[in-house]
């Protein structure tokens, strides 16, 4: 199944420069079955990897721009009534997709944000009197901006706590921007084709499972959350008046469940502490909330993490 991932990597690349981190993330919220939070500025091809992802697995993908003004029907769907029949008709909304694309989720209010609260976790859609199963796999892909502050509302943490993975997406190097403009200086379309099929992902997802854990690796990562709960039991004192509450234990079984896969992208068939290392920033940065404290001494979540790590004893 090795190659069937490189190759949808090849397929992602034909029109993602660069982004690595974004690209491995993507591929790991697929076989982990976990929504992903994406953040960076505009222009980062951030929608366009997204897209590339969904051709290359051949899931169908729908996006949606989240605004000021978008109900909570406009993306689950709502019954409609037909004064033709006089009964009410059942309109599916774009949830009901593979990949749902929630372009800007910051730019929508509390109302639609918590509408994707019982999608993300129960992955089942309630209209009326009914409830929906959603056609796996599923996942929810959410991009935001981190510039603009006017007009926009901060995800609740219930919600951002449902994302598996945060991940922030920088500017590419000045060779990659090179090959950016080679690429797409002409008007040819690049053709993304499909190398998975369903049946792939669920069966790399069960060769995900099945990666071994050792014991004193499970502690370990036990040990890594507990530190963002209780810094001073850690020799961490000095984090305590920077955290205002640490990471859930959704957490807990989130790292572990990535950190299995980056292992499988390793090629590994154990989990070491090294995967966890590599994972561990794009799990925990949206769950850790910060004092006021730590936003006046420029203290991020990130730097917290790496503190962390720094201290918790390697097994």
């Amino acid at each position: 199944m090795l190659k069937q991932i490189t190759d949808l990597k090849t397929e992602i690349h034909k029109v993602v420069i660069g982004q690595e981190n974004l690209v491995d993330s993507l591929i790991i919220g697929i076989i982990s079955n976990g929504h992903i939070l994406v953040e960076g500025v505009p222009g980062l091809a951030k929608t366009t990897t997204i897209n590339s992802l969904a051709q290359a697995l051949g899931l169908v993908f729908k996006r949606v721009q989240f605004t000021p003004d978008l109900l909570p029907t406009d993306i689950l769907g709502a019954e409609i009534f037909d004064p033709k029949t006089s009964e009410f008709k059942l309109k599916k909304g774009a949830i009901f997709t593979n990949l749902l694309l929630a372009d800007e989720i910051n730019r929508a209010p509390a109302k639609v944000q918590s509408a994707l609260l019982e999608v993300m976790q129960e992955r089942q859609v309630t209209l009326g009197d009914e409830t929906f199963k959603l056609d796996p796999p599923f996942l929810v892909l959410a991009t935001q901006n981190p510039l603009e502050q006017e007009g926009v509302y901060p995800l609740p943490e219930a919600q951002l706590d449902r994302f598996m993975l945060k991940v922030i997406v920088n500017y590419n190097t000045k060779d990659e921007e090179l090959e950016i403009l080679n690429r797409f200086s002409t008007s040819s379309k690049i053709e993304i084709a499909q190398v998975m099929q369903k049946d792939d992902i669920f069966e790399i997802r069960k060769e995900v499972e099945n990666i071994h854990i050792d014991d004193e690796v499970k502690n370990y990562i036990v040990d890594l959350i507990f530190a963002t709960r209780y810094p001073e039991k850690y020799d961490l004192a000095e984090l305590k008046q920077y955290i205002d509450s640490g990471a859930s234990p959704r957490a807990t079984i989130d790292l572990t469940k990535v950190s299995k896969a980056r292992a499988y992208l390793n090629g590994r068939d154990y989990l070491s502490p090294v995967d966890i290392a590599s994972v561990i920033y794009e799990v925990l940065r949206h769950r850790i909330v910060l004092t006021y404290e730590a936003e006046a001494d420029d203290i991020s979540a990130d730097s917290v993490i790496q503190k962390i790590l720094e201290k918790v004893e390697i097994p």
